[in-house]
């Protein structure tokens, strides 16, 4: 009975560091599509620079872990709100289908430059030494690489749950995407608003693909690989709601680790049957965020 008790303490932490790194990855989804609802299907586009950012700055400059992934944000950041302000507002009106092709081009594109640069093959990333051994939290030893994420990845959520639902630039985004004439009228400059929020997905995309390297290696199919787990968190946690975003990373990530554990052959077709499940009872999500 300990033995069992001890083994599911270890999956449930697995499958944390695991959600936690979806997390980072999907939140920035669910501030495009369920805030601004726009359809931004390359969003693994984003991660997956910030992750060869990382790794190169990392393995050819010589640039420590942190200040890497510093770099890797802010430049994605920058490149996403250049991409918000030249090509993506053009699609804000435009019709759905129109979104999505729009976003897979950018994903096709992307994975041929991704392959031409760095080959097919994923690139490793080397930890420090102060993230490669292990360390006690009480429950148990661990890996610091994972403690890491999750305590990063709490303290992530409460900010941005704390920047979107109680801050006054979430509520303007929410007026500029519900009325954008009435927001404009009350001397909100929607265009900016829009920029900075678009910006702030990419960057927590290229975040995710930093932080998460180790844990899902990057390479040229990263978008493709990945875009259905950052789907699944947003449509589960119901559009725009990123404190939903956190619960269902968490839980999706520990399941997910416990079934494929017990069900190596069957255990990903399981999970998807659930989440099947879990939007044919409830196709609005669980928490769904309700528009004025």
């Amino acid at each position: 009975m300990r033995e069992l008790l001890d083994l599911l303490v270890s999956l449930a932490f697995y499958g944390t560091a695991y959600g936690t790194v979806l997390y980072f990855l999907a939140v920035g989804l669910s501030v495009t599509l369920g805030l601004m609802r726009f359809i931004n299907l390359a969003h693994g586009v984003f991660a997956m620079a910030g992750g060869y950012l990382t790794v190169t700055l990392m393995s050819r400059a010589e640039v420590p872990f942190l200040p890497s992934v510093a770099v890797a944000v802010v430049a994605v950041t920058a490149f996403g709100m250049l991409l918000e302000r030249t090509l993506c507002r053009r699609f804000y009106s435009a019709p759905i289908l129109d979104q999505v092709l729009f976003s897979i081009a950018l994903i096709f594109m992307s994975i041929a430059i991704a392959r031409y640069i760095y080959g097919p093959l994923a690139q490793p990333i080397e930890l420090p030494a102060w993230l490669s051994g292990r360390i006690s939290i009480g429950i148990g030893v661990f890996p610091a690489y994972r403690v890491f994420l999750i305590a990063i990845g709490l303290l992530l959520a409460v900010a941005i749950w704390f920047g979107i639902e109680r801050s006054r630039f979430g509520a303007s985004v929410r007026a500029a995407v519900d009325n954008r004439q009435m927001a404009e009228s009350v001397g909100i400059n929607v265009n900016r608003v829009f920029t900075i929020c678009f910006g702030l997905g990419t960057g927590l995309a290229a975040l995710g693909g930093s932080l998460g390297a180790d844990l899902l290696p990057i390479h040229p199919a990263y978008p493709n690989d990945f875009l259905v787990y950052f789907l699944i968190v947003v449509a589960v946690a119901g559009m725009g709601n990123i404190g939903g975003a956190f619960a269902v990373a968490l839980g999706f990530g520990i399941v997910d680790t416990i079934v494929r554990y017990y069900l190596p052959d069957l255990g990903r077709i399981l999970m998807f049957l659930l989440v099947m499940a879990v939007l044919f009872r409830k196709p609005h999500g669980f928490a769904p965020r309700v528009h004025a």
